[in-house]
């Protein structure tokens, strides 16, 4: 396509198509169709009112979640997120997914969720329990995505330099145990069965040897995506034995989901998306609960807007590093890795040399590994090309 031919079927997607127009609408390939027919669904074609006959999302579930699917195979997810909110706004869905009829035809991804834990406090019971279906159903999927990733990067208790024929089960080498295995092949079954397991050797720890992880996230309204991912992650490492995982969400009051975090869903159900920001207290509280200092790690996820005192922020941080508490902030724990955030305070919190930068899901698992390991964050995120924050000069 030429460079002319391009800039046309831009303009003619960002001014919309009638159905009935033909001109340069007549050029747009299925797929521009659709796209424009998803917009148009939204926006309209700039007119104040929709024309005679023209969509609009309408007040059809089916047509809504067909139209959610739209947007979402067309535009990336920050985009999704815009056109998401806009059709909360002008279309009235954020009171659909108050239906359960609506609710059960949505196409549900993170995105979703948060806007489900935002509701919860005024869903009807009947709705509650088609969300908690939905929001199962992601978690049980971000679970199979994230959780062998996650376990295998933090599991610090594993010595991998040794091996043992008598591992438990987490602990096989399963590469390991099927090439040693492999002329016991079942042809019939098209399996191997193993009659010996080679693991990693275990080292024995004490409780009060295990590392400590707090996860100390801000659960106001912009941070709903990363409190989502949060919570999975501090769900999968509770359920390791060799670190012992704290899950604090905060906004100006603090909730200490520790004791939920058996169920990732009741964790969410626990969130109360929303409301101003008082990171002070909430790294307060969090230092009231660190046992061990020396092998603590706080993992403070803030886009850094500080509703609270931001000054004193900065020197409990400060005495926290000085302490031997392992700090890392991060402004953002989503699929696009861009956050908004406070600049000023994120460069004075840099200053502190406590590395400040926003990371993805896939890149989390990692970042726990390195972090439980001391190693130099910063030189890990300049390998993966996330920008971290510079200190004020």
């Amino acid at each position: 396509m030429s460079e002319t031919d391009e800039r046309n079927r831009r303009w003619t997607l960002a001014l919309g198509v009638d159905a009935e127009d033909g001109g340069a609408g007549a050029s747009l390939s299925d797929s521009d169709r659709r796209m424009s027919e998803a917009l148009t669904a939204l926006y309209g074609n700039g007119d104040e009112a929709p024309k005679k006959g023209r969509g609009g999302l309408g007040g059809s579930a089916p047509r809504v979640a067909k139209w959610l699917g739209d947007i979402r195979e067309f535009f990336s997810a920050p985009v999704v997120q815009v056109i998401q909110k806009d059709a909360f706004e002008r279309k009235g869905l954020r009171q659909m997914l108050l239906e359960p009829e609506f609710l059960a035809t949505v196409e549900a991804d993170v995105n979703l969720i948060a806007d489900l834990v935002a509701l919860r406090g005024v869903m009807p019971e009947k709705t509650k329990d088609t969300a908690r279906i939905v929001i199962a159903k992601v978690v049980a999927e971000l679970m199979e995505r994230l959780e062998r990733r996650t376990a295998d990067a933090v599991r610090g208790a594993l010595n991998r330099s040794l091996r043992t024929n008598r591992p438990r089960f987490a602990d096989i080498d399963w590469p390991r145990t099927i090439k040693a295995n492999l002329r016991h092949y079942q042809p019939e079954h098209r399996t191997v069965v193993p009659e010996r397991l080679i693991g990693f050797l275990r080292q024995q720890r004490r409780i009060v040897d295990l590392d400590e992880v707090i996860l100390c996230v801000d659960q106001s309204g912009s941070m709903a995506t990363s409190v989502v991912y949060a919570s999975i992650f501090a769900a999968v490492m509770a359920s390791l034995p060799v670190v012992a995982t704290k899950l604090v969400c905060f906004d100006t009051a603090i909730v200490d989901l520790t004791e939920e975090l058996a169920d990732p869903v009741e964790v969410l159900f626990g969130v109360q998306l929303g409301g101003g920001t008082d990171i002070n207290s909430a790294v307060a509280y969090c230092e009231e609960r660190i046992e061990r200092p020396s092998k603590a790690h706080l993992i403070l996820i803030t886009d850094l807007y500080e509703g609270g005192n931001a000054d004193a922020l900065v020197d409990r941080l400060a005495r926290l590093a000085t302490r031997g508490i392992n700090v890392i902030v991060l402004l953002a724990l989503t699929d696009t890795g861009r956050p908004s955030y406070d600049p000023v305070l994120s460069a004075k919190v840099a200053g502190l040399g406590i590395p400040v930068f926003a990371c993805t899901p896939d890149q989390f698992p990692d970042l726990m590994a390195t972090a439980l390991k001391r190693e130099d964050i910063a030189g890990w995120a300049a390998d993966r090309d996330i920008k971290l924050v510079r200190p004020e000069t």
